[in-house]
């Protein structure tokens, strides 16, 4: 992806940045000129290369290493971040997980237990409005803007599971009612990604290349979405779409259209 925007001197911090989207939301911004903490699980391998290569790159980064799943830790990493960083433009709530290996059909009841949904409304719910309250003042400050990762599965596509399809049919909700909280300050937006080119957790049966042929044939486009494909949307609703706020842009090759 080209860099098309000057964002010299603005500071971002990527929640769940070390893989998938996530990490290519932060190289993204990080070309732009952008100064980025990434965050990550405490102890991530993932965090500590990601970091390491970016710096060599001569891209300016820190870690901001945390569990938004966890309201103190959440709370610690945003503030660690805004810190670090000098203030913040840009909050990118993208740290997700479906809490399974597999996907979970509608009629399993079992696997769809209290642990479950626990797990997903800490992390994919709550765990996105923790970090925009701990962001809220210095975002205002600056003028900044907020991208959420939803998923087609909020309206009405295959998930992981009935129950991380619930969590994200909340965050495009949630991403309403903060652009009005937030106006006229700071907006809003989320983008619903379709399928992704990543290493997610859950593997659907078809995404180790049995079925590669027909994934492509249900995308108009032809391809499954790189990182790099929903990054650039991130980048645009974030530094750019100065007059969209409390929206969800689908982005998914057109599989929904």
């Amino acid at each position: 992806m080209t860099a098309i925007y000057d964002l010299t001197g603005k500071r971002a911090l990527v929640t769940g940045g070390a893989s998938g989207i996530g990490l290519g939301t932060v190289e993204a911004f990080a070309r732009c000129g952008a100064s980025v903490a990434i965050n990550d699980l405490p102890g991530s391998t993932k965090l500590d290369q990601a970091v390491d290569e970016l710096t060599a790159a001569g891209h300016q980064v820190i870690a901001a290493p945390g569990n938004v799943g966890d309201p103190g830790d959440a709370l610690r990493l945003v503030e660690s971040a805004i810190d670090g960083l000098g203030g913040l433009d840009y909050l990118i709530n993208n740290a997700g997980t479906p809490g399974t290996t597999s996907p979970i059909p509608a009629a399993d009841f079992e696997r769809q237990d209290e642990a479950l949904w626990q797990l997903l409304l800490n992390v994919n719910l709550i765990g996105p409005f923790r970090c925009i309250k701990a962001a809220a003042p210095a975002l205002r400050a600056a003028g900044g803007a907020v991208v959420n990762t939803a998923s087609v599965s909020a309206f009405g596509t295959r998930g992981s599971s009935p129950v991380y399809c619930a969590t994200k049919a909340g965050l495009v909700k949630l991403t309403r009612e903060w652009a009005h909280a937030l106006a006229p300050e700071v907006r809003v937006n989320a983008i619903a990604p379709g399928r992704v080119d990543s290493d997610w957790m859950c593997r659907f049966p078809d995404q180790d290349g049995v079925e590669e042929e027909d994934i492509r044939a249900e995308i108009p486009l032809q391809r499954v979405g790189s990182p790099e494909d929903y990054a650039e949307a991130i980048l645009f609703l974030a530094a750019g779409a100065a007059y969209v706020t409390g929206q969800t842009l689908t982005v998914d090759g057109g599989m929904t259209a």
